[in-house]
């Protein structure tokens, strides 16, 4: 399994009705493609100060394997959904961290 892990640091201009826009379509996304075991989503909700560096929202996708990601980052749907998270990022591609984990 691969946990697909995402972390945003949103401009302050991203309401959290874009917020939950871009989860909810995620969401939707992930119902569609082979391979995907979970979605979650949202903001961090860790006690320890500045640990985050910043990145305060974000999501995590369980992929069945390695494929069933691959065939998710090649997506059109995808592409798009990564392009709007990059326009809602403090400094765009900075503003976003991508950590996968082979379970």
């Amino acid at each position: 399994m691969i946990r697909h892990c995402v972390f945003i640091r949103f401009r302050e201009e991203a309401s959290a009705s874009d917020r939950q826009a871009i989860y909810s379509d995620l969401d939707a996304l992930c119902t569609k493609l082979a391979g995907v075991l979970a979605f979650r989503a949202g903001s961090n909700v860790s006690p320890e100060i500045g640990m985050d560096k910043g990145f305060s929202d974000g999501f995590i996708i369980d992929f069945s394997d390695a494929g069933a990601r691959d065939a998710y980052l090649v997506d059109d749907r995808h592409q798009a959904l990564g392009s709007r998270i990059v326009a809602s990022a403090v400094g765009g591609v900075d503003g976003v961290f991508v950590f996968d984990l082979d379970m």
